[in-house]
């Protein structure tokens, strides 16, 4: 036997209990082959020393949104006041729709309004988005095709998705480039593959079509796509089946490929914090608003039974504890009108998470999806809503871990940074950029950490039998990194050398 490659000269951290450690990696037909003796007398098509380097299982990002983030819009991003962002919007390209992303009310020296950018719109549709993706400001001439709402221009949640199901939908050749430019993103922070958390419908859709996009980009790392909750519909199938609503031929989680897949139907349950429109049981500090549910509770809980009942993982957005104590209740209900094993339902962000609810995730087998850079990011203005009390419950690590939880790391790219290495960090350190330790009760090992990014999302993804650990038979996705992260004082600086795909090494390019 000839293997395709050999990796040597490497310091690999495999993940596998089995064999923790190796120097030498084969890999053939785009599997890990073998691992030190068990290639050492192999030959090697090609042979790369890689002097000394450190290899990891390539991340997963359990949680992402590729078009979103590649869209070509207007930035805005860190502009802090209302003469700033319209002089960014002035002038802008085209004849149709003036879209714009990165909005934060909150550092702003006053909100944005219609009347704002109408002076700059010249008679085209606004739309701003909110870095959170769960609120927009738009112009006078979006209001005016939503007669049922009276607004300033500033919208959240449904009034929002009204706004943007206006703009709807891009082209395939647009979400097409779009991927094709997050692809590139990606793979430069060692991210091999990718969730893409919601296609078809909902927040944030971009065509009913939206998966033949995937198809045509024919992306260099691998996809799993969560279809939106909302294109279920009902389905004339035998009674005996117990399945009142699906998506067209019946397909569910788990059809596809190792390169393109349907993972987990996407649910929301609640909006976000940045927005405040997370669902809380008690109020924000200082306030009188306790955020909000989607949708009606009868309205949610028939689409997550239902999918169940259909045979799909479920992975349901969730960042409030109110919103959390939902979905547990619902999921419980589903399981209890049709018991199924290894659903693994997945709470997406399991953002705020009260002590008493630990027990319930855990027995319930329920998978969190965190993003810790959130907290980094935000994670001073997060502390003061939530006050000293409910911050050490925000974005868990060690409570889940200590309960026998399996946690998968994601970024909700753009929302924040997206690079895995920048969320180990936060992991294990607790520090939001402005230094503040942010339940450092929470903090694990930087080796826990790599596995929430590495054999965590896998699990979450349902693909820890051929991804996330360098282990023989497994895909072949892996990236090599300039330093140690176990040893080094600053993980998320370490420089991603290389990223592997399916044996295919591919050389970061120069910046």
């Amino acid at each position: 036997m000839e293997l395709d490659l050999k990796l040597t000269g490497c310091r690999a951290i495999t993940m596998d209990p089995a064999r923790p450690a190796a120097h030498t990696i084969g890999i053939w037909q785009g599997r890990i082959a073998g691992l030190d003796e068990q290639v050492a007398g192999l030959p090697a098509a090609e042979t790369v020393d890689l002097g000394g380097a450190v290899v990891l299982p390539g991340f997963i990002d359990a949680h992402t949104h590729l078009a979103w983030n590649g869209r070509r819009t207007i930035d805005i991003t860190g502009l802090a006041s209302v003469a700033l962002v319209l002089d960014r919007l002035a002038d802008a390209p085209g004849t149709g729709w003036i879209e714009a992303s990165g909005y934060d009310r909150r550092i702003m020296d006053r909100p944005l309004t219609a009347t704002d950018l109408d002076r700059v719109s010249g008679g085209r549709p606004v739309y701003v988005a909110d870095l959170s993706g769960h609120a927009c400001v738009v112009n006078s001439v979006v209001l005016r095709q939503l007669p049922e709402i009276t607004s300033d221009g500033w919208l959240t949640e449904n009034e929002q998705l009204a706004a943007r199901t206006l703009r709807l939908p891009y082209s395939l050749d647009e979400i097409t480039a779009e991927l094709q430019a997050s692809a590139r993103q990606v793979l430069s922070e060692g991210v091999t593959m990718c969730a893409e958390a919601g296609i078809g419908a909902g927040l944030i859709a971009s065509s009913p079509l939206e998966a033949a996009a995937y198809q045509r980009a024919r992306l260099p790392i691998r996809v799993q796509l969560m279809v939106s909750a909302h294109v279920l519909h009902d389905v004339a199938a035998d009674p005996a089946d117990g399945i009142p609503r699906a998506i067209d031929l019946g397909l569910h989680t788990g059809f596809g490929d190792d390169m393109l897949s349907l993972g987990a139907m996407k649910l929301w349950t609640d909006g976000g914090m940045i927005a405040r429109t997370a669902a809380l049981t008690e109020p924000y500090a200082g306030t009188d608003n306790s955020g909000q549910l989607a949708e009606s509770e009868e309205f949610m809980r028939a689409a997550i039974v239902d999918g169940h009942h259909a045979g799909w993982q479920l992975a349901i957005h969730a960042i409030g504890d109110r919103a959390i104590d939902f979905t547990l209740d619902a999921v419980a209900e589903a399981q209890r009108q049709r018991p199924r094993a290894d659903t693994r339902h997945r709470i997406e962000h399991c953002g705020l998470v009260r002590p008493d609810q630990l027990g319930r995730i855990a027995e319930l087998g329920v998978v969190p999806v965190v993003q810790p850079t959130f907290l980094h990011a935000y994670g001073d203005d997060y502390s003061e809503i939530m006050g000293p009390g409910r911050a050490p419950w925000m974005y868990r690590g060690r409570s889940f871990l200590d309960h026998g939880i399996t946690v998968a790391g994601s970024s909700d790219r753009p929302v924040a940074d997206g690079a895995p290495l920048r969320a180990i960090e936060f992991m294990v350190r607790r520090r939001s950029t402005g230094g503040r330790e942010v339940g450092p009760g929470e903090a694990v090992t930087v080796e826990e950490a790599i596995r929430a990014y590495t054999l965590g999302s896998a699990y979450a993804c349902r693909k820890e039998d051929v991804l996330g650990s360098l282990t023989p038979g497994k895909l072949a996705d892996l990236v090599v990194l300039g330093d140690d992260p176990r040893t080094s004082d600053a993980i998320a600086e370490i420089p991603v050398l290389a990223t592997m795909v399916g044996g295919t090494l591919m050389p970061q390019r120069s910046s």
